[in-house]
């Protein structure tokens, strides 16, 4: 037993040492998960509670991270903000991947009329702007709150999952075994969910890691803005907003969730990266995966 436990720690060892990024990525992800998670129980104080006597305080041991210019705690509001950005990031691609295998998929298994319909006139019209001016403008129309924010941004993210499937489906449809599970008399159903997307799932899943490193920082904009999780909800994005008076006298209050947007992002993009080696049996070749 100890012989194959030693096996499997120096290959843990091994692969630690070809992909350090990955490891990276899943620790700052890991950090973020379980501050997120824990902060109902971990978090020092409330977040919304208001204390003028210690407002703009720096770091000590009272509050780790100081506190605003309300006197709320910042490492509480980091807390509290890493579980509202984690959970918009994983809502948005949920959805927008949905909508994605949906209409990429149909537009590209069935083609004809059907695909010039979706990829010209649905696909290209909302890729055609970029993602974040559709989020603002929806958010603006729809108005602040968790769903209008997800919404907003689900609709102006959906369209490249839908292109990235349909061109993974235009690629496959045509292999011999769908040409035989079709002559078999497979619905086109089955077709689709038990021979065509397990076969394109892989580059999917990459784009989902790296397209949650984009909302995080699309939510991030839209709050900061005034677009996103009204107040007294503990925001990343509105914690800068409301830092922006206080960046010479109290900078902390800017770098702390600049600190934690960017490490977000940092995590998934490194997830993805190390997600696309893992899943590309070239790349796993040549890395020796």
């Amino acid at each position: 037993m100890s012989f194959f436990s030693a096996f499997a720690s120096r290959a843990l060892l091994a692969r630690i040492r070809r992909q350090p990024l990955a490891v990276a990525g899943v620790l700052l992800l890991a950090g973020f998960v379980l501050g997120g998670l824990s902060a109902p129980w971990l978090a020092p104080r409330d977040p919304a509670a208001i204390d003028l006597v210690h407002r703009l305080e720096m770091p000590s041991a009272h509050h780790w991270a100081g506190t605003d210019e309300l006197g709320r705690d910042t490492l509480s509001r980091l807390m509290w903000g890493a579980r509202l950005s984690l959970t918009i990031s994983v809502s948005v691609v949920v959805i927008s991947l949905a909508l994605g295998l949906a209409v990429g998929g149909v537009a590209g298994y069935l083609g004809g009329w059907v695909d010039t319909v979706l990829n010209t006139f649905a696909m290209n019209t909302f890729q055609a702007l970029p993602g974040i001016l559709l989020a603002i403008a929806f958010a603006a129309f729809l108005g602040p709150g968790f769903s209008n924010l997800v919404l907003a941004l689900a609709i102006g993210g959906w369209a490249g999952y839908a292109r990235l499937v349909r061109a993974q489906v235009m690629a496959v449809r045509d292999r011999e075994y769908v040409d035989a599970a079709r002559a078999l008399g497979a619905s086109g159903l089955r077709i689709f969910f038990r021979h065509i997307l397990p076969n394109i799932i892989q580059p999917v899943l990459v784009q989902a890691s790296i397209g949650m490193a984009g909302v995080i920082l699309a939510e991030a904009t839209l709050s900061f803005l005034g677009l996103g999780i009204p107040p007294p909800a503990p925001s990343w994005g509105s914690m800068l907003n409301d830092a922006r008076s206080h960046l010479f006298d109290s900078p902390q209050l800017v770098l702390f969730p600049a600190a934690a947007v960017a490490g977000a992002v940092l995590g998934f993009n490194f997830l993805g990266d190390a997600l696309r080696d893992q899943l590309d049996p070239r790349t796993r070749l040549e890395l020796g995966l």
